[in-house]
């Protein structure tokens, strides 16, 4: 119900600041900002997303998911009470927002499915130095480059590069990650863009029926509306998935 098929140039302008203004952002975000930039701010959309996804690296260590309301999860992260890479990666939408990045989000699946691997949530953030989306991996702490060349690559360079390239951390320590062979080494993996997720719709629902339903019916709930957010597969057609 949720999934559909697109393209790469269907997807140029489909990104998380369309459905989300700065005015719908929790106050917490912005609290939290000050802190993450209280030694300024980096000229440059992509050294800001990093230190955003340094600070939260840094300071949540992570633990269940938790499918609550963006400025609940957020508390909750920062207290270490929990929170998985789609976690992380929904926060981290919300401070690219607040400070004027284009940003989207990618969740990674296996077609066809396997149990084994799961699924993985990361992020893109469109770069207006460089003229470019740039995958930026923030539960991972990585970004993606090919052998020759420094310059940051995009999800669809990353995908369509015959695993050409290679990754590099922004953290200080060197990471070998059996998950990121998997979901980004893999030609059974495969990107699907989160498409028109309305931060402040899924808040309210969250907020109000928490303790009514589980989260999967709030979710279903949400679809009846028709404010539901949906997952675009560009390269890979998902009618494949459980086939």
């Amino acid at each position: 119900m949720l999934s559909k098929n697109s393209t790469i140039k269907k997807l140029d302008d489909d990104y998380y600041n369309i459905e989300n203004k700065k005015a719908t952002i929790p106050s917490l975000f912005y609290e939290v900002n000050e802190i993450i930039f209280k030694e300024g701010k980096p000229n440059s959309d992509l050294d800001k997303a990093i230190s955003i996804a340094l600070w939260l690296k840094k300071n949540i260590k992570g633990g269940k998911g938790l499918s609550l309301a963006s400025e609940e999860a957020l508390k909750a992260m920062i207290n270490g009470n929990g929170g998985v890479c789609s976690d992380m990666s929904q926060i981290f939408n919300n401070f690219c927002v607040i400070n004027d990045i284009k940003v989207r989000e990618w969740g990674i699946t296996m077609i066809p499915f396997d149990k084994k691997y799961g699924g993985h949530s990361t992020n893109e953030i469109f770069s207006k130095e460089l003229n470019k989306w740039v995958l930026i991996d923030v539960s991972k702490s990585i970004l993606f480059y090919y052998e020759k060349k420094r310059e940051p690559l995009s999800l669809f360079e990353v995908y369509t590069s015959n695993f050409s390239h290679n990754y590099y951390t922004f953290l200080e320590k060197n990471i070998d990650d059996v998950q990121i062979q998997n979901y980004y080494y893999n030609k059974k993996a495969s990107p699907f863009l989160i498409s028109k997720y309305n931060n402040s719709i899924y808040d309210k629902y969250l907020k109000s029926l928490d303790t009514k339903f589980p989260v999967f019916v709030i979710h279903f709930f949400i679809y009846l509306s028709g404010k539901s957010y949906s997952y675009k597969f560009p390269l890979n057609d998902y009618k494949n998935m459980f086939r």
